[in-house]
């Protein structure tokens, strides 16, 4: 998450810093996770997911990077 330029700005972060379930292979409990589609579920526990949605607030919190997509596998 900390190289993704794409998602720079999101949910007032630093490259992918606050949008990290968004991103592919990013580190969960010391260990890189799948697709993003397949850990977004479990992100939703997360404290550090309901950290930034609570400090962005629902109107401005961004759940994907600009031009992504969800799609259900």
């Amino acid at each position: 998450a900390s190289i993704d330029k794409d998602a720079d700005g999101v949910n007032s972060g630093t490259k992918g810093g606050r949008v990290c379930w968004a991103i592919s292979g990013t580190f969960c409990g010391k260990q890189a996770d799948g697709s993003e589609a397949v850990r977004l579920v479990s992100c939703f526990s997360c404290d550090f997911f309901t950290k930034v949605l609570r400090e962005e607030g629902l109107a401005n919190f961004k759940l994907l990077k600009p031009g992504q997509t969800y799609r259900q596998e």
